[in-house]
């Protein structure tokens, strides 16, 4: 996990970057003291506590998706500390009566993390991910098959959605299944491979490594929805039969041609693209 604060105005928002989901999580305290120009860092905290039981109470869905994880405070020592994805921010942005609600869905906006303009007109981002990944050395072949693989991986988490799958970790821990099923690698050890730290792997990946990753999850997304599969332990083993269908594959090319699909190389010499491209088209 990388650690980089954001600043909002004059306040420092704790921020930590979780590979395996392949996300930013922002500390709730600091949107909180944002949102209520609070500079007393207990004093905001004190009112996210009363905030949270209050939304617990009234079931809302924000609150169980907040996780804990282990953060810089300002003492400089780690604790765990209640964080939240730049979507359930947004969500729990409106349950706080405040006048920096819309400045901070701006500056969420800005670091890439509010999809509201890509959602009310989706070819522009789709126009500035192809602009930026040619930029970086991307050649036209290869945006388009990742396009296609954006595509084919839409279908597969809007499923997933809709059969009792949670968004964020559980997306994660299924996605890793399929991508280590059919490359033999972990999503976090195929990064390393490439030398890839905060980086979206798909968009480091060659012309083969995005085709067999599109044949993995479209198999998965086919097998799931031949069972219904729902929730995670039949979903586990449709990522499974998926990704190893993938591998069959591979293994066969790699027989034929005697080259390595999974590869080292990356796009680290271009341009980069930014983490906005990843976090508006991923899902």
């Amino acid at each position: 996990m990388k650690n980089t604060p954001a600043i909002f105005e004059d306040y420092n928002i704790r921020r930590i970057y979780d590979e395996e989901a392949g996300t930013w999580f922002f500390s709730v305290v600091d949107i909180i003291r944002a949102l209520t120009q609070q500079p007393d860092y207990q004093t905001a905290r004190k009112y996210w506590n009363k905030l949270k039981e209050r939304l617990a109470k009234e079931g809302n869905e924000s609150v169980t998706n907040c996780h804990r994880l282990k953060i810089v405070a300002y003492d400089g020592k780690k604790y765990l500390t209640d964080v939240a994805s730049p979507e359930t921010i947004l969500r729990l942005i409106q349950s706080v009566p405040s006048p920096k609600a819309e400045p901070i869905k701006l500056w969420l906006a800005k670091v890439g993390y509010e999809r509201m303009q890509e959602i009310a007109d989706p070819e522009r981002s789709l126009a500035r991910a192809r602009e930026n990944w040619k930029r970086g050395g991307r050649s036209d072949k290869w945006v388009q098959q990742r396009m296609m693989g954006q595509e084919t991986r839409n279908k597969l988490t809007d499923y997933w959605k809709n059969h009792q799958i949670k968004e964020g970790e559980e997306f994660a821990i299924l996605t890793n299944i399929i991508h280590q099923e059919w490359s033999g690698l972990s999503i976090k050890s195929h990064k390393e491979l490439k030398n890839l730290e905060t980086h979206n792997l798909r968009d480091h990946m060659s012309e083969a490594e995005l085709i067999f990753t599109a044949l993995a999850e479209l198999s998965t997304r086919q097998i799931a929805e031949n069972v219904n599969a729902t929730g995670m332990v039949e979903n586990k083993k449709a990522g499974k039969i998926g990704g190893n269908i993938a591998k069959k594959a591979r293994l066969e090319l790699e027989g034929r041609t005697g080259k390595k699909v999974v590869s080292a190389e990356n796009y680290l010499g271009g341009i980069e693209e930014g983490a906005n491209v990843e976090l508006i088209l991923e899902k």
